[in-house]
């Protein structure tokens, strides 16, 4: 059967990621300007509650991220196979589409921000003033660029992605520390402790919850994809989540200080700037930064499309991963151009990641749930493509998970309606406790019978 040949576990000498590189891969995939974009739409809640609310989120999503990347490790699989035992050899079909729509989305997302910077230079090149057409223009164009560099970038192969990466990650982190040293000259940090947003701008603690939330958790369906390549336990599980968490607390927090530094600054707080090309516009860093906010996106996107590329191919098995990288990229840049002509970059923003953590929630309970509770740490991979094997259960999808599923993506939209969940715990993590709860209960008695 084709299938069986994509089903490649890591053999002893591909296993070549130290505990250093688990660390340092999951510090590099937080250390971006998406997270510094996240550190400034929860600024609305202020510091001190947007910091706690962070920690927290952070700590349980990241939880989730170890066990996965544990399933990695142990089987030598990546994340998506790894959805096979749970919904089947065919049913795992359903979320890969998911994964390639969240990375492809994280890709317009990242464009967006990088285009922006490419709006700042353009206009202080060009000496173009902030008028409407000027401003739609010259995102436009970035976005443009920004395509074009990311189809150079992903054609390169991926020893050229990963030497681009690691230089962004050096350039960002110098970024960071710049900006950080402007906002703290600029704004003494007691100041900053003390902001509190206009009412109108304040968010529910519920609702940073679900936003921290989807963030985290697009990281956890990747998870296996990383650590298949390390024979350390310790590397896969515990470097994973405290490098995971170091980059969301540094980057995010950053945003969150820089954002509320620029709204006393300018005495007005306007979430839409929160991303770091208009902070860094704003605090007047100049071309430099915006050049480097540029370079980093790009490389931050090299990982998000080529995860996007992969996933497609695991559902279009004759589709080679290059032709699946331009079409994820092509189609990332229409999604870019939404923000432009239909919302907000930020409405667009927070509307993506309701549905990620709508969908990503209830699936990643049900694959957790299977492996450590259900099939209890063992996995055959002989019969991950096995026609009427162990996993082909209905015709090759297991109706149990995609309908618990149903009734997890379900139980968001309902919980998300209710003032109590929205105001203090968010819909996420109850969806994915119900969710885990039924599956665990209708798998097991099947098992049973």
């Amino acid at each position: 059967m084709a299938q069986k040949e994509h089903i490649q576990a890591t053999t002893s000498d591909q296993r070549a990621m130290s505990k250093w590189d688990m660390f340092a891969t999951w510090i590099g995939a937080n250390a971006n300007n998406g997270t510094w974009y996240i550190g400034g739409v929860i600024a609305a809640v202020g510091l001190i509650k947007a910091s706690t609310l962070l920690v927290v989120v952070g700590s349980l999503s990241y939880i989730l991220l170890g066990l996965a990347s544990y399933m990695g490790y142990k089987t030598g699989l990546p994340a998506m196979v790894l959805t096979r035992p749970s919904f089947g050899v065919k049913g795992s079909i359903i979320p890969s589409i998911v994964n390639v729509v969240q990375f492809i989305g994280w890709a317009a997302i990242n464009t967006f921000i990088a285009a922006t910077s490419i709006s700042f230079i353009l206009k202080d090149i060009l000496g173009w003033d902030n008028s409407s057409f000027h401003n739609q223009f010259s995102i436009i164009i970035g976005i443009v660029v920004m395509s074009i560099l990311h189809l150079i970038s992903i054609s390169l192969g991926e020893k050229s992605v990963k030497w681009i990466e690691r230089i962004g990650i050096i350039l960002v982190i110098i970024l960071v520390t710049w900006e950080s040293v402007v906002v703290l000259k600029t704004v003494p940090f007691h100041d900053i402790v003390k902001y509190q947003p206009a009412a109108k701008f304040q968010l529910p603690s519920g609702k940073i919850v679900d936003i921290l939330a989807a963030f985290n958790l697009a990281w956890v369906t990747a998870a296996a994809d990383f650590s298949r390549f390390t024979k350390d336990k310790h590397a896969a599980t515990t470097a994973s989540f405290l490098g995971a968490n170091i980059g969301l607390f540094w980057f995010a927090f950053i945003g969150l200080i820089a954002t509320i530094a620029t709204a006393i600054t300018i005495n007005k707080f306007d979430p839409n700037n929160a991303d770091p090309s208009t902070i860094a516009a704003k605090l007047g860093l100049g071309i430099l930064a915006m050049l480097v906010i540029v370079i980093t996106s790009t490389t931050a996107n090299a990982v998000n499309l080529m995860a996007a590329g992969s996933a497609l191919t695991n559902i279009f098995h004759r589709l080679k991963l290059t032709p699946a990288l331009w079409i994820v990229t092509l189609v990332a840049t229409v999604m870019t151009f939404i923000p432009v002509y239909i919302a907000s970059f930020l409405t667009t923003f927070e509307t993506f990641l309701d549905g990620i953590g709508m969908f990503l929630g209830p699936e990643i309970a049900i694959f957790l749930i299977d492996f450590f509770f259900i099939k209890q740490k063992k996995y055959d991979v002989s019969q991950f493509s096995a026609p009427n094997g162990s996993y082909w259960y209905t015709k090759g999808v297991n109706l149990v998970a995609i309908a618990t599923w149903a009734i997890g993506v379900i139980s968001y939209l309902v919980l998300n309606k209710l003032d109590f969940i929205v105001n203090t715990v968010g819909a996420t993590f109850p969806a994915m406790l119900i969710t885990a709860i039924l599956y665990l209960v209708v798998a097991k008695t099947k098992t049973n019978k």
